[in-house]
């Protein structure tokens, strides 16, 4: 028995469809350094919702690096449907070099694109023997740090920024001050590795260093994972972290992957992605979910970006960039 047109035309229109349950989509986050386990959690939750609301399956794709380093890379090509950043100076970075993504693009999301938070804390070894408890401990003669580029990493940017506010704000504190402060922090340090990650594989594994500067939810992970071997301590100060996600809409829109990408940093925003942000260190937005985990996330005095540097365009020129205050800092420490 032969078919007709029609029925042939029924039949490939239903198989078709059938091909959109069976067939994974492919699904990238270029993300930074220390976010591998925090997207790991979200991705098999957002799938199981995606899968549930569509009967599509996503195929998760993970890159993670230093921020400044996934921010090339992007602009170079690599091919992804949403970026997660430490920074909104990387994701700024996209914009003004590509047409990827629109200039006002931290106006997509609630809170200017950034669905947590959080902070940067120090982590020493068991019984703290250098006796850490503040930034200007740091400083010590003996003290050996370890903290991330500046030049690659985002995390290591509020490192820096964190130290820097903390010296202004000391009594008779001035640029002049503050500026000599994290000089010698950085004549202090003894690995610069290009990325969060690596910096805390140096101190955790390697046990280079007796203090990292690290993100807080880094700090609290390598706690978990080496129980007993490392204590956090949180300074009096810090800087609100602010790590932002956008949609790489060129992208998404060639792949056919718009909805997705909407969906995926929505979800970022609901009651269960805020909790998966708050079991993986991270500072939900959400009052209800922060109260929760009350105990874990201490109060503390948090300066912030635009108030007390003036935004991350200015930041980046005056602190960064080729010839900023940070490769001043690096030469007049290696020429001592």
């Amino acid at each position: 028995m032969r078919f007709s047109k029609l029925k042939l035309g029924i039949v490939a229109a239903l198989l078709s469809v059938s091909s959109l349950n069976v067939v994974a989509k492919d699904f990238l986050n270029v993300s930074y350094d220390p976010t591998r386990e925090l997207y790991e959690n979200f991705n098999k939750e957002f799938g199981t919702y995606w899968k549930k609301s569509t009967g599509q399956e996503l195929n998760f794709k993970q890159s993670h690096g230093g921020s400044g380093k996934q921010a090339r890379a992007v602009i170079d090509g690599l091919d992804a449907d949403v970026v997660t950043l430490a920074l909104a100076a990387d994701i700024d970075a996209i914009a003004e070099k590509t047409n990827l993504l629109p200039k006002d693009w931290q106006k997509k999301f609630p809170q200017n694109s950034t669905p947590y938070t959080s902070t940067i804390v120090f982590l020493v070894r068991k019984d703290n023997p250098k006796k850490i408890k503040d930034w200007g401990d740091l400083v010590k003669p003996g003290v050996e740090i370890v903290t991330p580029n500046p030049k690659t990493s985002g995390g290591a940017r509020w490192n820096y920024l964190a130290a820097w506010a903390w010296a202004k704000h000391q009594p008779g504190g001035n640029e002049a001050k503050a500026h000599d402060f994290v000089r010698q922090i950085y004549k202090q340090t003894k690995v610069l590795d290009s990325g969060a990650r690596g910096s805390t594989t140096t101190f955790a594994e390697r046990g280079i260093g007796d203090v990292l500067l690290a993100w807080e939810n880094e700090a609290y992970l390598a706690v978990r994972e080496q129980p007993g071997k490392f204590q956090i301590i949180t300074p009096s100060l810090s800087i609100l972290a602010e790590p932002p996600v956008a949609i790489v809409e060129k992208n998404v829109q060639k792949d056919g992957n718009a909805n997705v990408a909407k969906a995926y940093l929505n979800f970022l925003y609901s009651p269960l992605g805020q909790d998966i942000a708050a079991k993986n260190y991270y500072r939900p937005r959400n009052a209800a979910v922060l109260k929760k985990y009350s105990t874990t996330f201490k109060p503390l005095k948090l300066v912030t970006i635009d108030k007390e540097f003036g935004g991350w365009s200015k930041v980046q020129k005056k602190h960064f960039e080729t010839g900023g205050i940070f490769d001043q800092i690096v030469k007049a420490n290696n020429t001592q």
